[in-house]
């Protein structure tokens, strides 16, 4: 069975790759064309206005990667198998809407800022708004579509399920709407953004196959293989940005993945970065307004701080990686000692 899993996670990460990758010989030149290019906002590095001009909206290559891959592999496992799916099954495709849902929140703001020339896109209440609102019919969707009447708890390693009543859809909420936006800010140097998520993705797939959830697999698979593609085009120096469109649907993929889990408070061990990122932001903001000027960082999100440290993009990319790597053992041992056993 470990076997058959592998083979369909493999299929799945082969698919993504594929469409992602290739998809970048055709969108590129196309938004290259259109003139949608992004505009490098005056708070960042001085060094990063040589990228003005470069294509963004490029997560659409992964979004369509990763969206056919686990459509077309775990319906195709459905049929071979001959097994009737049950509706608790299908969360996975719940999950799906929902990063698909953000993604379109986050073309709406690049298409905003790119072609209405409005650089700072929708405003912030007009995005919580619309966050807020997906990440509360996506928890009541897996509650009366799928099937999860009893979505009032939580697993915590090594204390087993936490019974929170109604008030889990407020802490689920804002979790969901904070991991997104910590993803999207993490999305501000070359490969970054596809390269925590791509090793997240493998650590939230192999944390699926211990739990014996095959639709985890499969879409962490198709998460990694759609990143893994994306990088081809988006490491350093990049061709094509993900912009918002692509940042936001990666924050709601890892949402997807771990709440269809029940483990979402694995998200501090693999979003660790994504965590740090909007925390250096939240405290270099509180810290600029009570000592009247003050910075905690050199700039924020705190990768701005390391390359006003002389940091190059690649090497923030390869230590920010491994961050993740070493925290995404810790949630491997955490679920195995503290779930599985």
């Amino acid at each position: 069975m470990a076997m058959i899993n592998c083979l369909w996670a493999l299929g799945a990460a082969i698919v993504a790759f594929t469409v992602s990758a290739l998809l970048g010989k055709v969108l590129i030149p196309y938004l290259h064309k259109l003139k949608f290019g992004q505009t490098i906002l005056e708070i960042g590095p001085d060094w990063h206005k040589k990228k003005q001009g470069t294509p963004t909206m490029g997560g659409i290559m992964f979004i369509a990667g990763i969206l056919l891959s686990t459509v077309a592999v775990y319906t195709a496992r459905i049929l071979l198998s001959q097994n009737v799916p049950t509706i608790q099954q299908f969360n996975i495709f719940i999950g799906l809407i929902m990063a698909l849902c953000y993604g379109l929140i986050g073309f709406i703001d690049d298409y905003i800022k790119v072609v209405k020339k409005r650089n700072l896109g929708l405003t912030a209440p007009q995005k919580l708004v619309m966050q807020f609102a997906v990440a509360i019919l996506y928890l009541l969707a897996l509650r009366y579509i799928g099937g999860d009447a009893g979505l009032t708890s939580t697993v915590i390693p090594f204390i087993g399920p936490v019974e929170l009543g109604w008030f889990y859809y407020v802490i689920a909420s804002v979790v969901i709407v904070g991991v997104v936006n910590a993803t999207n800010l993490t999305d501000g140097i070359d490969g970054l953004d596809g390269s925590i998520t791509f090793f997240a993705a493998i650590f939230m797939l192999l944390i699926s196959s211990m739990l014996g959830s095959i639709g985890g697999v499969i879409e962490s698979a198709a998460l990694a293989g759609g990143c893994l593609g994306f990088l081809v085009w988006n490491f350093h120096p990049a061709k094509v940005f993900m912009g918002d469109t692509g940042s936001l649907f990666l924050g709601g993929m890892v949402c997807s993945v771990l709440f269809a889990l029940d483990v979402p408070i694995l998200v501090i061990l693999i979003g660790i970065v994504y965590l740090a990122e909007m925390f250096s932001v939240m405290l270099q903001v509180t810290y600029f307004k009570l000592t009247h000027g003050k910075r905690l960082f050199k700039m924020s999100p705190i990768h701005h701080h390391f390359e006003m440290c002389g940091w190059s993009e690649v090497k923030i990319v390869c230590v920010f990686s491994l961050v993740t790597a070493i925290a995404g053992v810790g949630a491997v041992l955490l679920t195995y000692f503290g779930v599985v056993a």
